[in-house]
């Protein structure tokens, strides 16, 4: 399927950036937009009244899995709630939606909007998003997605309707790509979570090396 998709914009170079990151302007979230945008580092962010705006910052937050930390009060809580359960790929609708409501501090509204949505959608039934779902009781309590292009996965949002929720679902997350063969994601923005559990910010060099040699060991395994 790759060889048949096209993109809407015409991306420079990663590095040749604007002000603020900003790489390109304008253009469609259609599934080869968006394939191509991923698989050179690059994530759309819609701001009100503008065109489609297309970043490539110059720090990324990324999550090596050698660093990964688990608190062990966390582990304590998983071990206490046999009732929780987890899932993958199996309800990303209503993931997406709820990251959509999810309230982010500082921020008025959301940048996951009705367009956002429908195009990571359409993203997911072309078979390059996931998600891990949360549950309790067969209720929804926590989950994050994100997209999976050439092997590399790049965090977009995550929710929780009760405490921990949504760090189980980092923490089932990186279970899922570990035994997948990752040894790290994108997280793009270290948010205080993310940090805890041993996330951190890296140059826009050191992130398009990893990012090139995962595409090679993507397309040799």
């Amino acid at each position: 399927m790759q060889g048949k998709l096209r993109s809407s914009v015409d991306f420079p170079d990663p590095r040749e950036t604007l002000a603020e990151g900003i790489l390109a302007i304008g253009g469609s979230l259609d599934v080869g937009t968006l394939y191509t945008a991923y698989s050179k580092g690059i994530f759309p962010w819609p701001q009100p009244g503008l065109p489609m705006l297309w970043f490539s910052p110059e720090e990324r937050g990324v999550l090596e899995f050698r660093d990964f930390h688990v608190p062990e009060s966390l582990r304590r809580f998983r071990k206490r709630h046999p009732e929780i359960h987890f899932s993958v790929n199996q309800d990303f609708h209503h993931v997406l939606e709820e990251c959509s409501k999810q309230p982010r501090p500082g921020q008025d509204g959301t940048w996951i909007t009705a367009q956002m949505k429908r195009a990571y959608l359409e993203f997911f039934k072309a078979g390059y998003c996931m998600s891990v779902e949360v549950r309790e009781n067969n209720v929804l309590i926590g989950g994050i997605y994100g997209v999976l292009v050439e092997g590399v996965f790049s965090g977009e949002s995550m929710f929780y309707r009760k405490p921990n929720a949504s760090k189980l679902a980092l923490w089932r997350l990186v279970e899922v790509l570990s035994e997948q063969g990752h040894e790290w994601i994108d997280v793009q923005m270290v948010t205080p979570v993310v940090a805890s559990m041993g996330g951190k910010l890296i140059d826009r060099e050191q992130y398009l090396e990893m990012l090139e040699q995962r595409h090679f060991q993507y397309e040799t395994t």
